[in-house]
């Protein structure tokens, strides 16, 4: 949600501020490294977390050209929106029998296809509709998730995707694949599933299929690997300035810009004796005479609560640790006896320039990766825009 000016000023019990010119600067240091590939920004999941419709719309300012989403709704809901060029091409790959075949359509959406089911229903919906489907066969070429295995599976996908294009149904728009451990520098599945994935294409182009684009590459693939970019790019957590693993650098190793800053407002400040029991179960006892701060967000708000005791926030210019477990709506730090006056600011993690942890700090603490704790804020969080308009001229 875009948040009024006001609202940007007033005190807030949380807020997750989104800076729209990290996302216009991130997707040209993208295109930058992948500069004879077209770029897909992927917004699924609400942009990871940021806000689908203004992360799009700073994507496509900066040169982005399609959209990609993981289900059929949340293209559908970018291209009703009307605020993107119409030529923008919008992506869905996540599809379930009885989906809005139809709609995807009539809205100029690019679909998946996997599996012979998923065809005859795409190709029913043309029928319906009236105009052919805009269809991305998806190969699996080792993930093992989503696409269609190698060898006869292929070939008879190919197959009849073929006959429905002589028929009028459909325009095979895309050719495409997903790395299993793109993030995991130097391991061999990389090299394997793109020798896979050039030796599907071809057999598909060899038998008439002429792609408008053909693409494997996500964030550490692009960031990465040159030899993967093809015809287009798909980056999704690189286009908020998260590095998709620490192993392959930091986002400033990249030229990326963190694009989330979650904080909140101290709550409350008091002192306690030592001894004193912290949050449910008494995981923490206080080591002496010290303050203790409230911080009004928890579980519900998407703080992990595998983050008891470990994550880290910045209160009054230092680092402090959550002391004792998370709650569902709060938690407490221990102040070591700083008193800062309630409605302080609290940063949870930033760009963490001005010293606050990131998001890939808060992953170390809580076990898990910066895509899980960007993506997973609530919507009780607001987001709020910075720099919507842009300024500096550039595409």
């Amino acid at each position: 949600m875009t948040e009024t000016a006001a609202l940007r000023t007033a005190p807030l019990r949380a807020r997750a501020e989104i800076d729209l010119a990290a996302v216009r600067a991130n997707v040209r240091a993208l295109r930058a490294l992948a500069p004879d590939a077209a770029l897909m920004a992927v917004v699924k999941s609400d942009a990871y977390g940021h806000g689908a419709l203004p992360c799009a719309r700073a994507a496509v300012e900066a040169g982005a050209t399609w959209l990609g989403t993981a289900t059929p709704e949340e293209a559908l809901a970018l291209r009703a929106d009307g605020r993107l060029p119409d030529d923008v091409r919008i992506m869905c790959w996540l599809w379930t029998p009885g989906g809005p075949w139809r709609e995807a359509i009539e809205a100029r959406l690019d679909v998946s296809v996997s599996d012979l089911w998923a065809l005859r229903e795409v190709t029913a919906a043309a029928r319906a509709a009236g105009r052919p489907a805009r269809v991305q066969l998806k190969a699996d070429t080792g993930l093992g998730r989503g696409g269609c295995q190698p060898g006869g599976d292929w070939a008879e996908l190919v197959g009849q995707a073929l006959a429905a294009e002589a028929d009028g149904l459909l325009k095979v728009t895309g050719l495409w694949s997903h790395f299993a451990c793109a993030d995991e520098p130097g391991h061999p599945s990389i090299d394997a599933q793109l020798a896979l994935f050039r030796e599907m294409t071809g057999y598909a182009e060899e038998r008439g299929v002429r792609p408008e684009v053909r693409h494997i590459a996500n964030s550490p693939a692009t960031l990465t690997r040159p030899d993967s970019h093809f015809d287009l790019v798909r980056p999704g957590i690189a286009v908020y300035g998260v590095s998709p693993s620490p192993e392959l650098g930091s986002p400033a190793d990249f030229g990326l810009r963190p694009v989330m800053t979650l904080s909140a407002s101290v709550a409350l400040v008091k002192h306690v004796p030592g001894g004193h029991g912290v949050s449910y179960g008494h995981t923490y006892t206080t080591a002496g005479e010290t303050t203790l701060g409230l911080i009004p967000v928890g579980y519900a708000d998407g703080v992990p609560r595998h983050a008891s005791s470990a994550g880290p926030v910045l209160v009054g210019g230092k680092w402090r640790t959550i002391a004792g477990r998370v709650a569902m709506d709060q938690f407490v730090v221990d102040l070591g006896g700083d008193e800062p006056e309630p409605g302080a600011r609290a940063v949870l993690f930033g760009p963490g320039d001005g010293g606050e942890p990131t998001a890939e700090d808060w992953a170390q603490a809580a076990g898990t990766i910066a895509y899980e704790i960007v993506t997973r804020i609530g919507t009780r969080v607001p987001r709020v825009y910075v720099n919507e308009s842009q300024t500096d001229g550039q595409q």
